[in-house]
C-alpha cells in the first residue's frame, strides 16, 4: 500500500489557516482521498491535555519546547505514522516548523537544542519525518491583530507583544528558506479565490508526485 502525504498548515494566527484547513479537507473529500485532520499541539488524548496546559500556563521556556516535543512524539506514534502507515493522508494544523516559529524564533530558544530535540522525536533511518508539503500562510502583523480583535479570550501566545511576532514571522521566513521547496509561502493578504487556485495548483503537483 502506498504510504499517505502529510500536510500541514503554518503562520500566524490569523492568517487563515482555520478557512484553508476546511477547504482543503473538503477538496480531500471530493477527491475520494481517505484523510485525518488533526493539530499541535494535540491531536491525542494526552496531546490535547498537554495543550491546555501549553496554551494556559507560564512555564520555562525549555519547559515549554520539551511539551512540545512530548506532544508530538504522542501524535507522530500514535496517529500519524499508523495513518500514513495505511496509506491515509495527514493534514495538520501546524507541526515543528511551529516550534522553530515560536519557540526558536519568538523566545529564543537555542537552535541546537531545537535540532538535538527534532531528530529524536522525528528522526528515522532514511531522515527526519516532516510533512511532504508545508502551507504557510503568511501576512503582516496588522492584518493578523485586526483579523484577531473581537473580544474572543486569547491564550498566552497570542497576548504576546508585537515584537514576539515578528520574530516568529521572520523565523518561518527562514525556515521556508532552508526547506527545500517543502514550504510554499502562500501571500494571505489576497483575496480567497485567488488564494484558493494557487492551493488547487499546488495540490495537483503533491497528488501527482
Amino acid at each position: 500500500m502506498a504510504r499517505g502525504k502529510f500536510i500541514s498548515l503554518e503562520g500566524l494566527d490569523g492568517a487563515g489557516k482555520s478557512t484553508h484547513l476546511a477547504w482543503l479537507t473538503a477538496l480531500l473529500t471530493q477527491r475520494g482521498i481517505d484523510h485525518i485532520v488533526s493539530r499541535e499541539p494535540g491531536g491525542t488524548p494526552l496531546g490535547e491535555k498537554l495543550r491546555t496546559l501549553l496554551l494556559n500556563d507560564e512555564m520555562d521556556l525549555e519547559t515549554e519546547a520539551l511539551l512540545m516535543f512530548a506532544v508530538r512524539r504522542e501524535h507522530l506514534a500514535h496517529l500519524i505514522e499508523p495513518a500514513l502507515a495505511a496509506g491515509r493522508w495527514v493534514v495538520c494544523d501546524r507541526f515543528t516548523d511551529a516550534t522553530y516559529a515560536y519557540q526558536v524564533g519568538g523566545r529564543g530558544l537555542a537552535v541546537e537544542k531545537f535540532a538535538v530535540l527534532e531528530q529524536w522525536v522525528q528522526g528515522r533511518q532514511d531522515g527526519l519525518l516532516q510533512p511532504d508539503l508545508t502551507l504557510l500562510f503568511d501576512v503582516p502583523l496588522e492584518v493578523s491583530r485586526a483579523r484577531l480583535a473581537g473580544g474572543r479570550v486569547l491564550d498566552r501566545f497570542e497576548r504576546e507583544q508585537d515584537a514576539f511576532f515578528e520574530r516568529v514571522r521572520h523565523a518561518y521566513h527562514v525556515r521556508a528558506s532552508s526547506s527545500a521547496g517543502r514550504i510554499k509561502v502562500i501571500d494571505a493578504t489576497r483575496t480567497l479565490d485567488f488564494i484558493q487556485d494557487e492551493l488547487a495548483q499546488i495540490f495537483a503537483k503533491l497528488e501527482q508526485g
